[in-house]
């Protein structure tokens, strides 16, 4: 009898020394946070290519959305028109949609402006989605002037809060 209790004891300090050296390490690795330097990219459209660091010294909403997701899309679709309100900011919206004519009747029938939008026709396989992180999700991340990630996830009320 003592012998199993010898045994428990042992076991149940040998679990416990193993689960402490988990303790912490339960926080994500994926994704970019606040705080992040934004990775620069470079996009083609269909009549004009944008750098990220040529919108350097202004605030920058980049918006990564599909036309399948109705989150994301719904959320580019209004953050869209809220910018075109507001002198102060830029947006970038980038598509990963695989189709390019999805993409064309999306922001059509979304009433989205075409002057920064984008479509990124590998999908999810770009370099883009994986430099970004999208794994959890499409995002937007709104960018300091100097390129900076100040804020996630951006909703149209929260925006007008971080440009005043």
């Amino acid at each position: 009898m003592i012998k199993n209790v010898k045994w428990i004891f042992v076991v149940l300090i040998i679990s416990s020394l193993i689960s402490f050296s988990f303790v912490g390490k339960n926080t994500p690795t994926e994704g970019l946070t606040i705080g992040d330097k934004a990775p620069t990219f470079t996009i083609c459209g269909e009549k004009q290519l944008i750098d990220l660091k040529d919108l350097r010294g202004k605030y920058v909403l980049l918006s990564f959305w599909a036309s399948y997701d109705a989150l994301s899309r719904m959320q580019n679709a209004t953050l869209n028109h809220a910018v075109a309100q507001a002198n102060n900011v830029e947006m970038v919206s980038v598509s990963f949609d695989e189709y390019k004519s999805i993409f064309n009747e999306t922001i059509k029938k979304d009433q989205i402006s075409t002057s920064n939008c984008f479509v990124e026709l590998a999908g999810v396989s770009s370099d883009l989605y994986q430099t970004y992180r999208l794994k959890r999700g499409f995002k937007n991340f709104l960018l300091d002037e100097n390129g900076v990630i100040v804020a996630k996830d951006v909703t149209v009320s929260e925006l007008s809060s971080y440009l005043n």
